[in-house]
């Protein structure tokens, strides 16, 4: 009886979390150097408004809104899937280097004066390849957590030697644009119905993986004993988490934070099931993402600050408190 009325007081906590996302997003679509009443959002989302409050709305707006909040759940679903990975609670997306890998490519394209789509492609190329290396390098351990890490974080100090050497040889008008793509900017960002479906079918096969989820946490000779095929699904769960934090980089440059501290959030406002804990972090990622863009781009209007360096202002805080109310709750 306990079980369920706990189950049942999560899933309501999940509603309230949904309710709190929509409330993210009404309120970054708002907000803005242009302020825009909430009544007169409804209003143009209905297609009763024209103007330029709808053309900023629906051209500029909605698009960064929409991407945003997928690159914030996309990040907090590999942050969550990385912890349970490695068994590590310091582990986020980016600690296997794929950032690093999208980073060097993704300067070379701003480097070469290139599109945003060639940025893009090469952010996403280059964590594709951070993830193969990992995977040749580190496959002979049999998915070993701390070889696993201790190859990660090789590769990406070797990729940041490499980001160091572009940022010192790149002529002074491109610095600044590297940079901000560095620290995370949804400047560039675009919904994307792919990314989107991305991180759907993501969440669907994480959320049926759950049980073996749960069980991989406790150890691998636990999962083992109860049936969980422990190899194939840490295997799944790296490629998940992998593109799952490539899409997101592709988007929006590496936004720090995000993967590391809602995952731990969710645990302690959901608990520790991940078929109800994964959902929630998406949801409480994709708010975060939003609100703090909402904030760069009002903070200092009509300039803007790069995301990355909100979510961390807001991410570190955040990060002490959960560490001392989780101290709070294994305290006898």
């Amino acid at each position: 009886m306990t079980h369920h009325a706990s189950l049942s007081a999560r899933v309501l906590l999940l509603a309230a979390l949904a309710g709190l996302a929509l409330m993210a997003v009404l309120l970054s679509l708002c907000a803005g150097s242009l302020d825009i009443p909430p009544g007169r959002v409804f209003s143009i989302l209905s297609g009763n408004e024209q103007g330029t409050d709808a053309r900023v709305l629906l051209e500029l707006r909605l698009p960064r809104v929409a991407a945003g909040f997928v690159v914030g759940g996309m990040l907090a679903l590999a942050g969550a899937l990385m912890q349970v990975l490695l068994r590590n609670p310091l582990a986020d997306p980016y600690v296997l280097g794929v950032s690093g890998g999208a980073a060097v490519f993704a300067l070379l394209a701003i480097g070469a004066g290139l599109g945003t789509a060639w940025i893009q492609f090469g952010a996403f190329s280059g964590a594709l390849l951070s993830v193969l290396l990992v995977f040749i390098l580190a496959r002979g351990s049999g998915w070993d957590p701390l070889r696993l890490l201790l190859t990660g974080v090789v590769l990406a100090a070797g990729w940041g030697a490499v980001i160091s050497l572009l940022l010192a040889v790149s002529p002074a008008a491109q610095v600044r644009g590297m940079l901000f793509w560095l620290m995370g900017d949804l400047a560039i960002a675009r919904f994307s119905p792919w990314v989107a479906g991305t991180l759907v079918v993501s969440l669907f096969a994480a959320f049926i993986g759950g049980r073996g989820l749960n069980l991989l946490a406790y150890g691998d000779l636990e999962a083992q004993a109860l049936g969980v095929p422990v190899a194939p699904l840490r295997a799944a769960i790296y490629v998940l988490a992998a593109l799952l934090t490539a899409a997101a980089v592709m988007q929006a440059g590496t936004v720090g934070f995000i993967g590391l501290v809602i995952p731990h959030f969710a645990r302690l406002l959901l608990g520790s099931d991940h078929r109800i804990l994964l959902p929630g972090a998406v949801l409480l990622g994709g708010s975060l993402l939003v609100l703090a863009d909402a904030l760069a781009r009002t903070i200092i209007s009509p300039q803007q600050l790069p995301v990355g360096v909100l979510t961390a202002l807001i991410g570190v805080p955040l990060f002490l408190f959960l560490l001392r109310a989780t101290a709070r709750r294994q305290q006898p």
